[in-house]
């Protein structure tokens, strides 16, 4: 096994089998692969060879808060999928019931240093990168609520299908005090369109399946127990078109907003970092933080 990579973080390095964990184990159940990173598993990737259709779950109770270890994992389980030429598509799902994901840890940013910061973006970065410029297929199967970064996995996602009933979508930043960064932004501009988006980041607005659905913002919404199912059949009918022409459409319909965001990645992690550590940002991270605290209580 070759020697730790300089500049690497030790989870990204094992993961891509640069450097071997204590206790690695290897999945060999058949006909899956899984990618999930030994002694982790809080993303969860099953890779069925027989259809090249790979199905990723976050796991991480109770509401799948998206913190520096589940980014990194994602970004290599994307990175991973991406370089297997025998997958064709992938499901973004959730193992935890009722959240497909709550967004961004609140706690990588509150009383955070600004290294942590950095690093905490980058791997959002990175993950983002992954999802919305991969050449697979990719659905979001969206089985719970999905606010701020949640509502970001599944927007960079090429199809999405929402249960219906209680559970909400949408980018809710502004509602915490917080800015939704401008590739937040570009992804969503091409999701719904200018006007809905402009209404939906200044009211920081939280939509119902069947609202979502009317603006756009997910494909289509069933009840709870067919989410799964029609993902699956949605995906028959994208795998009927020949890769290579897919993958190029793809990859010239979202190419600007990729480059816009990978000729920035130092400037944007900086300026989040500079602007998380703000008094009054810091401030309103608390108060929400408290008021969580006292809904538990």
């Amino acid at each position: 096994m070759a020697a730790p990579v300089r500049g690497m973080s030790l989870l990204r390095q094992a993961c891509l089998g640069l450097v071997r964990p204590t206790g690695a184990q290897v999945c060999t159940q058949v006909p899956y692969r899984c990618y999930s990173t030994p002694g982790v598993g809080q993303v969860q990737v099953d890779m069925n060879s027989e259809t090249g259709v790979a199905t990723v779950r976050l796991n991480r109770p109770p509401v799948n808060s998206l913190n520096l270890d589940v980014l990194t994992e994602l970004g290599i389980a994307l990175e991973k999928l991406d370089a297997d030429r025998t997958c064709r598509a992938m499901v973004l799902a959730s193992a935890v019931p009722g959240i497909f994901s709550a967004g961004l840890d609140i706690l990588e940013m509150y009383q955070s240093t600004p290294e942590r910061c950095v690093a905490f973006w980058r791997a959002l970065q990175d993950a983002w990168l992954g999802l919305y410029g991969s050449r697979l297929v990719t659905m979001a199967a969206i089985e719970g609520h999905s606010p701020a970064g949640g509502c970001l996995l599944a927007m960079s996602c090429d199809y999405r299908v929402m249960a219906d009933g209680k559970f909400q979508i949408g980018l809710n930043e502004t509602r915490l005090g917080i800015v939704a960064p401008f590739w937040f932004e570009d992804v969503m501009l091409n999701t719904i369109g200018h006007r809905e988006t402009e209404k939906a980041l200044q009211l920081g607005a939280m939509y119902s399946a069947q609202q979502a659905l009317s603006i756009g913002l997910v494909d289509k919404v069933v009840p709870l127990a067919e989410v799964m199912p029609t993902v699956q059949g949605e995906l028959k009918n994208w795998l009927q078109i020949p890769d290579a022409a897919r993958v190029i459409t793809k990859t010239s319909m979202r190419k600007q907003v990729l480059d816009r965001l990978r000729s920035q990645k130092e400037k944007d992690a900086q300026f989040f970092a500079d602007f998380i550590g703000r008094d009054s940002v810091q401030r309103s991270l608390g108060a929400y933080i408290a008021s969580l605290q006292k809904r538990k209580s």
